[in-house]
C-alpha cells in the first residue's frame, strides 16, 4: 500500500497511475470520502475542546451558585454530535480502508506506458533453433510417451490440472532441484513453506483484495491455497524490524501454485501451457531502499543464469504499466522460445515492490541512523510447466527422442534420454 500522506499529498499521480494500470478502484471516492474523514475528526477535536472549556465554566458556575441547566443542556449537544461525528468517522474510516486496500503501487518511471502490445524487449539470449524436421508441440510428445495424462487428470480435478507419469514426472522433480540447488549457491536460504495461508498474509503481499476470486478458498479454516511461494515466504518476517546490517535477505523455496483464474481464456488451455495448478520455484529478496533497483537485475539476472544453463534461448522484456501486476513497480518477464508450439513463453516475472508490501506487512528496518520499509522483490527461478515445455520440444530429436539437458542428467540418475 501507499502512505496515506503520499495519497493526500500526490493526487495527481496516484490517479494516473489507477489509470495506467487500468485498475477499477474509484479513486475519487476515495479521496471523498476520506477528506470527509479527516473533517468529521477534525470536528471531533473541535467539540472535545469546547466541551473541555464547557465543563469548566459549569464547575465554575456551580461554585458560583448560579443556574448551570442551560450549561448542561449545551453540553448534552456536544456529546451527542460528538457521538454522532465518531460513528460517522468509523463508518468512513471502513470506507476508506477498504477503498484504500485497492489502489495499485505506482509504476515506476522507465515502465513503458500502454498495454501488453507496448511491453519493451530489453535483451535477448540465444537463438530460436532451427530444425530439418517438423518439430512436434509438447502435448504430442507428452501423449506419444503416455506420459501427460489429460483426460485422467481431468476425471479427479477437472481441467487445468497435471497427471505426469514416468520420465516426465522425474523431469519435473529434476528440475525442482536443480534450480533450488544454483540457487542456493547464488546466495539464497532455502525455504520449506506452507500452502495454506491466512487473509492477513494474503493482503500482506496485495493478493487480496483485489484477486480474491481468483484464488482457491478453505473456507471451514479461512485458509487460501497460495498462488506463488512469494506469499509465504514474504510474510517470513511479517510484523518485524529487520536490522539493517542483515540486510538483503534472499529466500527460495519450491511450492506448489494453485490459480482459479488460469485458463479463463479459454486460450493457451492445451497441454502445460496454462493450469490451475503447478510447481514453481520463488526467489524473494527482502532489501535496503537505497539498493532496490540494483537488487532488481541481480535478481532477474539470477533466473537468467538457469535458462542459459539449460541452453534456452530466451528475450525479457519490460512490462508495460497496464501489464504490470497490482503491486508491482516494475517488472521484467522472462520468455522462453517453444519452437513446437510457435511462440514466446513466459517462465519467469521479476519484480520490484519497492516499499508496497513491506507496508501491507509492516516489515521494517533500522540502522545506520536509518529507519524506515524494506523493499520487497520477488521472481520465478523458474516456473516448472512451461520450461518443461521449452526442454521437450528444443531438446526434440529426430527420432522423437527428447535429450535431457547436459546440466540435469546427474538428476536423472545419468539419463540423457527420455523416450
Amino acid at each position: 500500500m501507499l502512505d496515506r500522506k503520499f495519497l493526500r499529498e500526490n493526487r495527481e499521480l496516484v490517479t494516473r497511475a489507477v489509470a495506467l494500470k487500468n485498475e477499477s478502484v474509484d479513486i475519487g471516492a476515495y479521496y471523498e470520502k476520506d477528506a470527509e474523514r479527516r473533517a468529521a475528526l477534525q470536528e471531533t477535536e473541535s467539540l472535545a475542546a469546547e466541551a473541555n472549556q464547557a465543563n469548566r465554566a459549569i464547575s465554575e458556575r456551580k461554585k458560583a451558585g448560579q443556574d448551570v441547566a442551560e450549561a448542561i443542556a449545551a453540553m448534552k449537544a456536544i456529546s451527542v454530535r460528538m457521538k454522532g461525528l465518531k460513528a460517522r468517522a468509523a463508518e468512513l474510516e471502513a470506507e476508506v480502508e477498504a477503498l484504500y486496500l485497492k489502489i495499485p503501487n505506482i509504476p515506476h518511471e522507465s515502465a513503458p506506458e500502454g498495454g501488453e502490445e507496448n511491453n519493451e524487449i530489453v535483451r535477448t539470449w540465444g537463438e530460436p533453433k532451427t530444425f530439418d524436421y517438423e518439430v512436434a508441440a509438447h502435448w504430442d510428445v507428452g501423449e506419444r510417451l503416455n506420459q501427460l495424462h489429460p483426460e485422467r487428470s481431468a476425471r479427479m480435478s477437472g481441467s487445468g490440472f497435471l497427471l505426469l507419469t514416468g520420465d516426465l514426472a522425474r523431469l519435473d522433480r529434476a528440475l525442482t532441484a536443480w534450480f533450488l540447488d544454483v540457487h542456493r549457491e547464488q546466495g539464497y536460504t532455502e525455504c520449506t513453506v506452507p500452502f495454506l495461508v491466512n487473509r492477513t498474509a494474503m493482503t500482506g503481499t496485495g493478493q487480496l483484495p483485489k484477486l480474491e476470486d481468483d484464488m482457491y478458498y478453505c473456507g471451514g479454516d479461512d485458509l487460501f491455497l497460495i498462488p506463488t511461494a512469494e506469499v509465504p515466504v514474504t510474510n517470513i518476517h511479517h510484523g518485524e524490524t529487520l536490522d539493517a546490517a542483515d540486510l538483503p535477505l534472499k529466500y527460495c523455496a519450491y511450492s506448489a501454485c494453485f490459480r482459479r483464474e488460469a485458463g479463463a481464456a479459454g486460450k493457451d488451455t492445451r497441454g502445460l501451457l496454462r493450469v490451475h495448478q503447478f510447481n514453481k520455484v520463488e526467489m524473494v529478496k527482502l532489501v535496503d531502499p537505497e539498493t532496490s533497483w540494483d537488487e532488481l537485475e541481480k535478481l532477474t539476472a539470477d533466473a537468467e543464469e538457469l535458462l542459459q544453463k539449460l541452453d534456452l534461448p530466451y528475450r525479457v522484456a519490460s512490462l508495460a504499466t497496464g501489464d504490470l501486476s497490482f503491486a508491482a513497480s516494475k517488472c521484467y518477464d522472462l520468455e522462453v522460445w517453444s519452437p513446437g508450439v510457435g511462440k514466446w513463453l513466459e517462465v519467469s516475472s521479476c519484480s520490484n515492490f519497492v516499499d508496497f508490501q513491506a507496508r501491507r506487512s509492516g516489515i521494517r528496518f533500522k540502522g545506520d541512523g536509518r529507519k524506515g520499509f524494506v523493499h520487497t522483490l520477488n521472481g520465478s527461478g523458474l516456473a516448472l510447466p512451461r520450461v518443461m515445455v521449452a526442454i521437450l520440444e528444443n531438446y526434440q530429436l529426430a527420432d522423437g527422442r527428447i535429450r535431457v539437458p547436459e546440466v540435469l542428467v546427474p538428476y536423472l540418475g545419468g539419463q540423457e534420454y527420455i523416450g
